[in-house]
């Protein structure tokens, strides 16, 4: 690298972007314009500004998969009408992201209430992979955005010392878990969700308190209802959301939670303009 920079001492000017407030600086990499003109002719040969548009349009690309599935984010980051198998999808993604506002409205400003009649203080998010990774990223990353009287934990590890750990600290009485599982039968999940019913029921005495504790993130309405909850209070998510892009939509609940809707809001709005710039920029512009 000290060999590159000595040769170049333009490379920082030649090996960085900038999109508003965001610098990508790959000048630190062994990179050279040669590697960049190779790495453009691989994508026209792969055809790649093709495929992006094969995923924003909500075709089937994902091969690795018997049937394809669609791999889509863009749906909730974005309000133009996006077709998944020949439908819209866009209003029932903006029907749970209303529904996601009504709630963390409730909860942020105290009107939901526990079984003794106190407010939330404490969000338990209870997911695997992407059920847990993104939300924990972002909740982390937008910490200045939190409400001062809430407190966002999340459980992912099914050694049963993760959750022992974070109830150590709670009281059943301010606390509300947010059970996230497409299909509500994700073994590491429903264990850790299992043990929080236990924790609250030990303390509560009432099969009702569970209704005013758990939300589900789920498709599951059988499996959701005979665990307890309201399924009033369960938001879902669809077979095309991808695991790694879950944070978009109603896996989102966590963050919403923790930094209010209307900033989860500004989150998706700015996904949608990185969106828009990867699906419109032509990649000949990073070759200077």
């Amino acid at each position: 690298m000290r060999d590159l920079f000595t040769a170049d001492p333009q490379r920082f000017a030649k090996f960085s972007l900038r999109y508003d407030d965001i610098l990508l600086d790959f000048s630190k990499n062994r990179i050279t314009e040669e590697t960049l003109a190779l790495l453009l002719d691989l994508s026209a040969q792969a055809d790649l500004p093709g495929w992006i548009e094969k995923m924003f349009s909500g075709a089937k690309i994902n091969n690795t998969e018997d049937p394809r599935r669609a791999a889509r984010r863009a749906p909730h980051r974005s309000n133009r009408p996006i077709r998944v198998d020949g439908a819209d999808v866009m209003p029932a993604v903006n029907a749970v992201l209303a529904q996601m506002r009504q709630f963390s409205d409730a909860v942020r400003s105290g009107a939901w209430l526990g079984y003794t009649g106190k407010p939330i203080s404490d969000i338990v998010n209870i997911g695997i992979g992407g059920s847990d990774l993104g939300p924990v990223m972002v909740t982390e990353a937008l910490k200045p955005y939190a409400a001062p009287h809430l407190n966002v934990h999340f459980v992912s590890n099914i050694d049963a010392t993760h959750i022992a750990e974070t109830l150590k600290h709670l009281s059943p009485e301010t606390t509300l878990f947010v059970i996230a599982s497409k299909t509500f039968t994700t073994q590491e999940t429903l264990t850790n969700a299992h043990t929080a019913r236990r924790w609250l029921l030990d303390a509560a005495g009432v099969d009702t308190a569970v209704a005013k504790h758990f939300v589900a993130l789920s498709t599951n309405t059988g499996e959701v209802a005979e665990f307890g909850i309201d399924t009033a209070h369960m938001f879902e998510f669809w077979d095309w959301v991808g695991g790694r892009y879950s944070l978009w939509s109603a896996i989102g609940l966590s963050i919403a939670l923790y930094i209010g809707m209307d900033h989860y809001e500004e989150l998706l709005a700015g996904a949608h303009d990185m969106d828009e710039h990867f699906r419109t920029t032509p990649f000949a512009t990073i070759c200077r």
